[in-house]
């Protein structure tokens, strides 16, 4: 008698690995999600998150306005809700867009889980794997893996103290496009940027829209922070001097709370119509909940002596920043002076490695954010993003005391085994040296 062979058991830990759809392969863990599980234990000085310090807010009055609401406007308040997102809430997001001199209208307003899900949303519509996506040399980390799981290509553009350089954008709209590529639309964060802090002068924002027009180019204008301005008034947005070529993506996570998750985008009148689209497909609508909640607190609140009670709190934490760089980092150490929003982006000394010294700042119980996270080509090794928005000001100057001793270790590393840089090599197309700018 002849026995069967016994099948044969696939051993891979994941056995729908064939599969999957080809997209997967672009998606990936956030670095600073990737940090949290060691940057939040208590004994961490983290550097690394971008939270908002809610503490704040009038929690009590807030519970009493959220009972009410559910006791008097629940049953439409726990339903299912537009796909557009209501148009109360589509009201009050004109109002808030008004304090950057955005003039616009509530039926052009696409209601959004967060802006990075606007940020989905607006990819999901324009690009195709292998279209080109432009954005600043570093950008944020959250855009990056987004564009990433959509298949496209993200060709950084050379930035200075002002921004993204209006020459350099053109020369990469040319060549590419003389290539034959697709690119499909500029993203960027104009106002504090993530990572760097740096903000673009009103004139730099004038010289990118006549870039855009010239090469019909469309801009994604990504601002969670433009409110969360320290020294000035805030600037006015992109959006608010090109209506036609600009799609404004914005949110309420950091100047009320990041849990209800609301956001929004604000597009010309034909992609407005493909975005409800979009998210009806998603979502079939964004949280109904959250829009009553935000809604009534803009109803309700001083949300702009919120804002400044926010400002007020983050100007003091940001002067800690500032004092603990000046006062711990080595020589050859420089950072940025943001004028407003949560980071700082350093330059470490010739020779350093963030990505590699960062278990080592870890065991010294302080983290940040390397800076390759924020380069879809994998530069930025001499770089790092700190944050000032949720450490109290004690915490930060002794976060940046314990950096500043293992960058001094790394140091003495080099010295003692004579260990040399290698430079990196800064593929744009405009042959500009980078990383972001180096101001201390």
């Amino acid at each position: 008698m002849t026995l069967p062979e016994p099948s044969r058991r696939d051993t891979r830990l994941d056995t729908y690995v064939d599969a999957y759809a080809e997209r997967t392969h672009g998606l990936t863990v956030s670095a600073v999600r990737a940090l949290f599980a060691v940057a939040n234990r208590p004994e961490v000085v983290s550097l690394a998150g971008g939270m908002p310090n809610i503490a704040d807010l009038p929690r009590e009055a807030l519970g009493e306005t959220v009972a009410k609401l559910i006791r008097d406007q629940g049953i439409q308040a726990m339903q299912y809700g537009s796909g557009q997102g209501e148009l109360f809430m589509r009201e009050k997001i004109t109002e808030v867009m008004a304090e950057e001199s955005i003039h616009a209208h509530p039926d052009d307003v696409v209601v959004s889980c967060g802006s990075q899900q606007a940020l989905d949303l607006v990819t999901r519509v324009f690009c195709d794997p292998g279209d080109i996506v432009l954005a600043e040399a570093p950008s944020y980390v959250g855009a990056l893996g987004t564009f990433a799981a959509y298949q496209t290509e993200v060709v950084h553009v050379a930035m200075d103290d002002d921004g993204i350089i209006p020459a350099a954008l053109a020369h990469a709209v040319v060549t590419l496009r003389a290539a034959g590529r697709k690119v499909k639309f500029l993203y960027t964060i104009p106002n504090f940027q993530n990572p760097t802090g740096v903000t673009q002068s009103l004139e730099r924002r004038r010289e990118l829209v006549d870039v855009a027009r010239q090469h019909d180019l469309l801009i994604v204008e990504d601002n969670p922070y433009g409110l969360l301005t320290l020294d000035d008034a805030p600037l006015p947005a992109i959006r608010s001097l090109d209506a036609e070529n600009v799609v404004y993506l914005g949110s309420f996570s950091k100047t009320f709370a990041p849990g209800f998750r609301v956001g929004w985008a604000l597009a010309p009148h034909a992609v407005r119509e493909k975005l409800v689209l979009a998210q009806e497909a998603a979502t079939l609508a964004p949280p109904v909940f959250s829009q009553f909640v935000i809604s009534a607190y803009l109803d309700q609140f001083d949300w702009r002596g919120q804002i400044d009670t926010y400002r007020r709190m983050y100007r003091e934490r940001r002067e800690a920043m500032f004092t603990g760089l000046t006062e711990n980092m080595p020589e050859g150490t420089t950072w940025t002076h943001p004028r407003g929003g949560f980071f700082v982006w350093v330059t470490l000394p010739e020779g350093l490695d963030s990505q590699a010294m960062l278990p080592r700042a870890v065991s010294a119980r302080v983290a940040y954010v390397p800076g390759p996270a924020f380069y879809a080509d994998g530069l930025g090794s001499r770089n790092m993003r700190v944050s000032f928005c949720f450490p109290t000001p004690e915490r930060i100057i002794e976060g940046t005391r314990r950096l500043g001793e293992v960058i001094e270790g790394e140091l003495d590393m080099i010295r003692t085994f004579g260990i040399t840089a290698t430079p990196e090599t800064r593929p744009y197309l405009d042959q500009a040296t980078g990383p972001a700018p180096d101001i201390s």
